[in-house]
């Protein structure tokens, strides 16, 4: 599996760390984001993570800024996302297994690295379980349709 990863100036060395980490767990990592410190705009890495995950370039992705909230609000934008923000564990396994995410998204300054392995290393081992999902999944995905 290939996962794509994306980030801001904020969050370069947890990147750098969690990266590594996932590379350690088997998977082919994809570094989509920026690896300066200076000033830079979230929304371009959040956008390019996405558009890669539709194009399937990549089978996932992981975002992370401050929060974890403005990247994934710009990779919501894309056609066919579901980035979540999780900064715990359970949500990040439900935002899988129910919600069929694609994108993980979680903020440098809102969660320590070793916690931040854990919740990728949780939602990159949670399956979609489908059958009732799958309908309110489809709901979600109709709402960009309607544009």
């Amino acid at each position: 599996m290939k996962v794509g990863f994306g980030n801001d100036h904020a969050s370069v060395d947890m990147k750098m760390e969690v990266m590594e980490y996932v590379k350690e767990l088997g998977y082919e990592v994809v570094n989509y984001g920026t690896d300066e410190k200076a000033s830079c705009d979230y929304p371009v890495y959040g956008e390019k993570v996405a558009n890669a995950v539709v194009a399937g370039e990549v089978d996932c992705g992981i975002l992370i800024c401050g929060t974890g909230i403005g990247i994934s609000l710009a990779a919501n934008k894309v056609k066919g996302i579901r980035a979540a923000v999780c900064s715990e564990p359970y949500s990040a396994k439900l935002s899988k297994q129910h919600n069929n995410s694609n994108i993980l998204a979680f903020g440098s300054r809102v969660i320590g690295p070793e916690l931040a392995k854990m919740i990728v290393k949780t939602w990159l081992e949670a399956e979609f379980e489908g059958g009732r999902h799958q309908r309110r999944v489809d709901m979600i995905m109709a709402i960009e349709n309607k544009r």
